[in-house]
């Protein structure tokens, strides 16, 4: 058993129609942020019709500073449309949780 990092759980209430664009979006942005320090993420659709992602990074200020990074690299345009289309896709942001991983069982 080991522990994870520093977790954040993000969560949407999305427009309907709008699943597989958002899924797409996501997709490209979590893969620029793999590039720049997150440690992975997963994205769930929940039961209650709102989609979950957990995110895994070493700590906040990886999780700031990556965000910044892909925002001004060489994919910053790249990035700037995956966000917009994400935002494009919500219909409301919730809180993001912070979690404190207490043990981790996940390869």
């Amino acid at each position: 058993m080991s522990v994870a990092g520093f977790v954040v759980l993000y969560r949407w209430r999305l427009r309907p129609g709008s699943e597989d664009a958002f899924v797409q979006a996501w997709s490209q942005r979590t893969e620029a942020l793999l590039q720049v320090g997150s440690l992975g993420s997963r994205l769930h659709r929940g039961d209650d019709d709102l989609w979950y992602s957990y995110a895994q990074w070493p700590s906040d200020e990886v999780r700031h500073a990556a965000f910044e990074r892909v925002l001004q690299g060489d994919e910053a345009r790249r990035e700037e449309a995956a966000r917009r289309a994400m935002d494009d896709a919500i219909l409301e942001v919730l809180p993001e949780i912070i979690l404190a991983p207490q043990a981790d069982y996940l390869d």
